[in-house]
């Protein structure tokens, strides 16, 4: 059964349910857009080399690493290690030069009162991105102080939708993947924490996120009380 956009909020009288320890979520296109910012830099690369790009494409590297997402950008040119390695170089140039005027005003809508509720609820709190600029972005934001852990693109060598980064995030919280939550918005970021044997919201659309165990259109839409009861029971029978 999958969760629709509802009326209702966050949730204040949520307690936390044992079963459940930890919330890991994903960085981009969870906590702030920085999809656009990726798609900008996409875009200049692939005008200065003559491939084509378009939003449609830009979908299709949501949840993925950059070599990954470059794989698909490229996937009509056999690139040299070297050559792989000048793109994504000259890929994160264009994109940290976008990020650099981000700040906390760059939240998503729902996402400090999201986690400032699961923090006062006592669940530790992680984050698992692809993205090996998580630190820097997470700082930009004003929001590192809320994670307990960090595991991005740095830490593992198979990127999603392998389950590699969810369990790495799971270990360093010292918590059983099973008493997990992730929180995402890729298709092969929801495949890589069902593989991890965790519970999934996904957030965005039914095409896009229907693997997921619940789907709200936003972070501002997640019914948290809703959620951990529905877990409870699941976990019950």
């Amino acid at each position: 059964m999958f969760y629709e956009k509802t009326a209702c909020r966050i949730h204040a009288g949520v307690r936390a349910i044992g079963r459940i320890s930890a919330f890991i979520f994903d960085m981009d296109g969870v906590l702030t857009d920085t999809v656009e910012l990726h798609y900008r830099s996409f875009k200049r690369l692939a005008m200065e080399e003559k491939v084509p790009f378009n939003r449609e494409i830009n979908e299709r590297l949501r949840g993925l690493s950059r070599e990954d997402s470059l794989a698909v950008l490229f996937n009509k040119r056999v690139l040299s290690r070297a050559e792989l390695q000048r793109l994504m170089e000259r890929k994160n140039e264009y994109f940290l030069e976008l990020a650099a005027a981000m700040n906390s005003g760059d939240l998503l809508p729902g996402v400090k009162e999201l986690l400032d509720l699961i923090k006062e609820r006592g669940f530790k709190l992680g984050l698992a991105s692809s993205s090996k600029n998580a630190k820097y972005i997470i700082e930009k934001l004003a929001i590192e102080s809320y994670f307990d852990s960090i595991s991005d693109g740095n830490d593992v060598k198979q990127a999603k939708p392998a389950p590699d980064l969810f369990l790495h995030a799971a270990a360093r919280l010292k918590v059983e993947p099973s008493a997990c939550v992730v929180v995402e918005d890729a298709a092969a970021g929801i495949k890589a924490a069902r593989e991890a044997g965790m519970t999934v919201i996904g957030i965005g659309p039914e095409e896009r996120v229907g693997a997921a165990d619940f789907r709200f259109d936003s972070i501002a839409d997640i019914d948290l009380e809703r959620v951990l009861r529905e877990i409870e029971n699941r976990k019950g029978n």
